[in-house]
């Protein structure tokens, strides 16, 4: 397995590439100070399996730097990381087909933990992203209205299930065995929930359950602790 790091200080290299050899001491890391340089490697015939990218780097950077990935690699998951964590900035970068965005604040288990789940067609993010509480720093919160409730939208009980499980992450493999249901219903309530709330992805989905004030439950056997990432699984 070959990873690319993209960041324009080796210190994170080194301390990014020592994390993601704890998933496998034999994984392959590479490492560039800018995209130009990332894009030309991968280009030469040593195209990674999954590019850590850093929004702030010199020359081509940022979301156009991301998009520049996506465009010439779009088999190969990005996940961003970056200093820069607000929500405008993490959902851009989501926008703009980030696989996942780990903030450099992070501890080495949480940014594993975000790997294997982009690894396995996940995505991931981080949890101010998911909090209702979530404003831009020094600026004035917006004026809060009243969510509308679960029975005025119209879901039902097992919709609200269902929706639950999809801001905790939980793939409609998981969703199955955790409800008991077979994947038809699965998808058909799924497709009921995404209509109900006019959104179009689950990330969405898992947002508008925030600001309906939904309370997240634990997957069977994962604790998550407080500092711990949001996540979000990929439609199978």
């Amino acid at each position: 397995m070959r990873m690319l790091v993209v960041d324009d200080h080796p210190l994170i290299q080194e301390a990014v590439g020592n994390a993601l050899r704890r998933l496998d001491p034999r994984i392959e890391i590479d490492v560039a100070g800018d995209c130009t340089t990332g894009l030309a490697l991968a280009a030469q015939g040593a195209e990674p399996e999954l590019v850590l990218l850093d929004l702030n780097l010199p020359g081509l950077s940022g979301i156009a730097g991301l998009k520049a990935w996506r465009s010439r690699f779009p088999a190969v998951p990005v996940i961003v990381l970056s200093a820069t964590c607000d929500q405008q900035t993490v959902l851009a970068a989501l926008g703009a087909g980030a696989s996942g965005f780990i903030p450099k604040s992070s501890s080495n288990e949480v940014m594993l933990h975000a790997v294997r789940l982009v690894m396995d067609g996940g995505k991931y993010l981080p949890p101010e992203v998911l909090s209702a509480s979530s404003s831009h720093e020094g600026a004035a919160p917006p004026p809060r209205r009243k969510a509308p409730s679960m029975e005025s939208l119209g879901l039902t009980d097992r919709q609200v299930d269902v929706l639950r499980l999809i801001a905790n992450g939980a793939s409609n493999k998981i969703i199955c065995r955790e409800l008991g249901l077979a994947e038809r219903t699965v998808k058909a309530h799924i497709t009921a929930v995404l209509r109900t709330l006019n959104v179009t992805s689950r990330t969405q989905a898992a947002l508008a359950a925030v600001r309906l004030g939904l309370p997240a439950q634990g997957q069977k056997g994962e604790e998550r602790s407080a500092d711990a990432f949001g996540h979000l699984q990929q439609d199978p």
